[in-house]
């Protein structure tokens, strides 16, 4: 059972890694020079773009655009599906979800053409500094040529996440957002220490920004691994029964029921319009996109207000407080001084809201105050709020699912052995 754990694992870094070399893949027509160019002052949502995707932004990959396509379509699914309850029900269902995943997919066709094209215009635009265009083909072909690349790029990202949840460790689409990340950290390192050798940081700024970083990685720890525990008792009857079997005396309710998808969803609706603002050429554009840039008060408010909002929005999905009501009723448990049924989920739900409410402030806290401070002291962006945050949790989520992998493999071992 150890090999099968190991085979996993393997697994999940063969398709990361390949994930990687796609990033090295360029798309056709473009002069990387000017690109490169234009990402020696990296900043605004290009840069924060270029950071979800592990640096294929400003190598002009076909995978550009990253997975954010595939997560809007997941956004406007998941809140279609909470507010028709046809959708709704779909999902519930083995042969509905499946057709519920195909549509979140053919909606990410649909964002991605959108996108590239857009990519793509504002390319032809863009002039390196002597002059000379970023785009050596004619307009017309490289609109289609890029268009093509970068959704098949997504398309393979998409697949690559999939597959990851499916036969490796842990999630796909968030482990695809955490590599990305952390291969940029040691250029966002190195730029650091060129900036203290040259006089431009104070190695005083440095330390405060280790500091910041970590009392945000022990706080992430700190909530992430807090949870209420529900206590549960059960009819004697129910405990004779199960005398041979390990019966669960409480629920948990996790600090933060969320997890990870609330910066990463906040991120991609802020990243989608953002994109398509700077590659227009409207001055009242142009200027939308610059007031909305990362690291801004406008931007760090937008943030703060879209993870609220997803992390209750994703709570409420994730945990289903009926289902566990009734599953107690079932299995003859209930909550102590709680009547089973109605009132038990009527409680359960008064127990998440008050958690989800202090995990929604953690998170937007967590994801804004020290990318505000560390921003302001000059530093990447790559040192606080949303990029630790996501480092940190997919880490710790990872590592559980680990160990809940091994735990079953014990079992299974231990039952096959007659003990």
């Amino acid at each position: 059972m150890g090999n099968a754990l190991t085979q996993k694992i393997l697994i999940t870094l063969g398709f990361l890694f390949a994930y990687r070399v796609l990033a090295y893949v360029p798309t056709p027509g473009v002069d990387l020079e000017v690109i490169k160019g234009f990402f020696d002052s990296p900043g605004g949502i290009t840069g924060m773009a270029n950071m979800f995707s592990g640096g294929a932004v400003e190598r002009m990959s076909i995978i550009s655009l990253g997975i954010m396509p595939y997560i809007t379509a997941s956004i406007v699914m998941e809140l279609l599906a909470a507010t028709f309850p046809a959708l709704g029900q779909m999902k519930k269902e083995r042969d509905g979800m499946q057709k519920y995943m195909q549509i979140i997919r053919y909606f990410t066709i649909f964002i991605t053409i959108i996108q590239a094209i857009g990519v793509s215009m504002g390319l032809q635009s863009m002039t390196g500094a002597s002059g000379q265009s970023a785009v050596m083909i004619d307009p017309m072909s490289f609109t289609i040529l890029t268009t093509f690349s970068m959704l098949t790029g997504t398309m393979l990202l998409m697949w690559i996440g999939e597959q990851i949840t499916q036969k490796g460790i842990g999630n796909g689409i968030s482990l695809i957002i955490f590599s990305g990340i952390v291969s940029g950290l040691p250029s966002a390192i190195s730029n650091t220490v060129r900036a203290v050798n040259a006089g431009e940081m104070n190695f005083l700024v440095i330390l405060a920004i280790l500091a910041i970083m970590l009392i945000t990685i022990l706080s992430i720890i700190y909530v992430e691994l807090g949870e209420r525990r529900v206590p549960i008792s059960y009819s004697r009857k129910t405990i004779m029964q199960n005398q041979t079997k390990r019966v669960m005396n409480y629920i948990p309710v996790k600090v933060n029921l969320s997890g990870v998808i609330p910066p990463i969803f906040a991120s991609a609706v802020l990243m989608f319009p953002l994109t398509m603002l700077q590659s227009s050429t409207s001055e009242f554009a142009t200027a939308i996109a610059d007031s909305l840039s990362p690291g801004g008060l406008t931007f760090n408010i937008a943030t703060f207000l879209l993870i609220m909002f997803f992390a209750f929005f994703y709570a409420s999905i994730a945990f289903n407080a009926k289902d566990i009501a009734d599953n107690l009723k079932r299995q003859g448990g209930f909550i102590p001084g709680v009547r089973p049924g109605e009132h038990t989920k009527e409680f359960l739900n008064e127990v998440a809201s008050r958690l989800t409410g202090s995990g929604a402030i953690y998170l937007a806290i967590i994801s804004t105050v020290p990318f505000a401070v560390i921003s302001g002291m000059g530093a990447s962006f790559y040192f606080g709020g949303v990029a630790v945050l996501i480092i940190v949790q997919v880490a710790l989520d990872t590592m559980r699912k680990i160990e809940a992998h091994r735990t079953m493999n014990q079992y299974d071992t231990l039952g096959n052995v007659g003990l």
